[in-house]
């Protein structure tokens, strides 16, 4: 019966934990750029794009596509970055457990 408290103890600090870093990687942002800087785009660390910054002088009306492509660009290495910043939060925890990262 103390082993099954115990278990249960780590699992209540877990979630607490787990609860916490959710809430630090909606609270901190990360950011991606394209085109030497040129658009950047700003995400949370829980994946939501919160912005992107488009420099006047790249806007082209006789090349939208490349416009396109630089946002989309910008866009993905941000939320890459927030990926890496939630694996990195959360796999110290499922370190605690002994899970591999990713199951947590």
């Amino acid at each position: 019966m103390a082993n099954m408290n115990q278990m249960m103890r780590q699992a209540q600090a877990m979630q607490r934990k787990m609860a916490k870093a959710q809430e630090e990687l909606a609270e901190r942002e990360v950011t991606g750029s394209a085109g030497g800087g040129v658009v950047t785009a700003t995400a949370t660390g829980s994946g939501e794009l919160k912005g992107i910054e488009i420099d006047p002088d790249v806007v082209d009306p006789e090349d939208v596509e490349m416009l396109q492509d630089m946002v989309t660009a910008a866009v993905n290495e941000a939320l890459r970055a927030a990926k890496e910043l939630e694996t990195e939060l959360m796999g110290d925890i499922a370190g605690g457990l002994g899970l591999p990262p990713g199951l947590v």
